[in-house]
């Protein structure tokens, strides 16, 4: 008789739904699995690790830095049909996304291998990397995450847009060992390889039963009490907020992406063997993953606006500290990892606020668009700081203008309106369906 109570109460317990949060788990891991992936082996890790390819191309073409960078930032040109492509993931669903983008992907990996010389092909295939972004990136795995995750949301989209940071911390010295090895084509061999015959299966593997139409979540999970709906995205463009912080990213990513972009031949002026100034590069990704992940949680606690800003102040301290004269390789690692914080937060903080503040109705055409004027900054940084370098002789004008451009996003953060989506109208709820 005594047992009875403790087996009744053993039962209840194993009887008992499970929490929220690991509710929203339970359905949403392979989701983040898939995105971690996904997203590690995308265009933007060519975007990091390019500097190691610099040295190589420069000896074999006779391309200068500067014609380099306008390669680059020209390339993103491509952003352009971002949007468009969101609207129609919007319509199609995730899967074709992400198959189609990998497999130009690695063809345009491919043919990087194979250039012979004309700086026409260069910026050709760069353009071809950034038609990729909306399969690779938050735009498809950004609107999966959101749909599953409410009370976890945070977390779930810094553990999933990790992946990136994890790829640029672990391959800069196997990459590098290659193009020593095997040389720049190698290199580029390599990533065509990642991108197709291992992130690919695996991406599309993860998130084989994920309804990527109109979420109908099952009864008693958290994000059941949230219909899908929010703003077109041609209204999302009429709220003030949309342009805060689509200016965030172009800030940020003028800073950020415009140096990591020329960290290699960065460090190699401040006396760095070439072997060693890979590690900046593990310094860089290092930042990303503890931002990711630090903002995740952070942001499911605290008010979003106020933690992006904080960042966004350290990361500019870390261009300041950059800009002494004879740091020695630890310190030169400790002012990239400070630097480069806010850029690991961004592509945390940019799927979070389009999913808060306009909703799922519209998500990919809207993160599309916040996409768009993103990238607009990293072609500014990366003509910018290479231009800058050859004007000036040094990096120091650069590095200033960077850490400027961080302070401002960081006052953009701190003004945002932070409030969440009001709950949608029936009309709305029936739109979106």
């Amino acid at each position: 008789m005594t047992d009875r109570p403790s087996h009744a109460s053993a039962a209840d317990m194993l009887a008992a739904p499970p929490s929220p949060t690991r509710a929203e788990w339970r359905r949403g891991w392979p989701i983040v699995l898939g995105a971690t992936v996904g997203s590690g082996a995308g265009p933007a890790l060519f975007q990091n690790l390019s500097s190691l390819f610099v040295p190589g191309l420069i000896a074999d073409f006779g391309w200068s830095r500067a014609e380099l960078a306008a390669a680059t930032g020209l390339g993103f040109a491509g952003s352009i049909t971002v949007p468009l492509l969101g609207r129609l993931v919007d319509r199609i669903g995730v899967r074709p996304a992400i198959a189609g983008c990998m497999i130009l992907l690695g063809a345009a990996y491919v043919g990087l291998a194979g250039m012979s010389g004309s700086l026409w092909q260069y910026h050709l295939l760069v353009f071809c990397l950034a038609m990729t972004v909306p399969g690779t990136s938050a735009l498809v795995y950004g609107k999966l995450i959101a749909a599953r995750f409410v009370l976890q949301r945070g977390l779930a989209l810094g553990i999933a847009t990790s992946g990136l940071p994890i790829t640029t911390l672990l391959l800069p010295v196997i990459l590098g060992d290659i193009i020593a090895t095997h040389g720049w084509r190698g290199g580029f061999l390599t990533l065509a390889a990642l991108s197709t015959l291992v992130a690919l299966p695996i991406a599309l593997l993860a998130i084989r039963h994920a309804d990527t139409g109109p979420t109908r979540p099952a009864p008693g999970d958290p994000v059941a009490t949230q219909p899908v709906g929010g703003v077109t995205a041609a209204e999302a463009r009429l709220d003030p907020r949309f342009w805060q912080v689509g200016l965030t990213g172009f800030f940020i990513n003028l800073a950020t992406i415009g140096f990591i972009t020329q960290v290699v031949p960065f460090a190699i002026d401040r006396g760095v063997a070439a072997e060693d100034a890979a590690l900046l590069l593990t310094a860089f990704g290092a930042s990303q993953i503890v931002a990711r992940l630090a903002i995740g949680l952070l942001i499911d606690r605290f008010p979003p606006r106020r933690v992006a800003a904080s960042v966004a102040l350290v990361s500019a301290l870390g261009f300041l500290l950059l800009q002494a004269a004879h740091l020695s390789l630890t310190m030169l690692a400790v002012g990239v990892f400070l630097a480069g914080l806010m850029n690991g937060a961004e592509n945390d903080l940019f799927p979070f606020f389009a999913a808060r503040l306009f909703g799922l109705r519209a998500y990919g055409e809207i993160y599309g668009s916040l996409i768009v004027i993103a990238l607009t900054g990293s072609a500014v940084g990366i003509v910018g700081f290479g231009a800058l370098h050859d004007a000036t002789d040094g990096d120091a004008a650069a590095l200033a203008i960077a850490a400027i451009s961080l302070v401002i996003a960081g006052l953009l953060y701190i003004r945002l309106r932070d409030r969440a989506l009001p709950p949608p109208s029936s009309a709305a709820a029936t739109a979106a369906g």
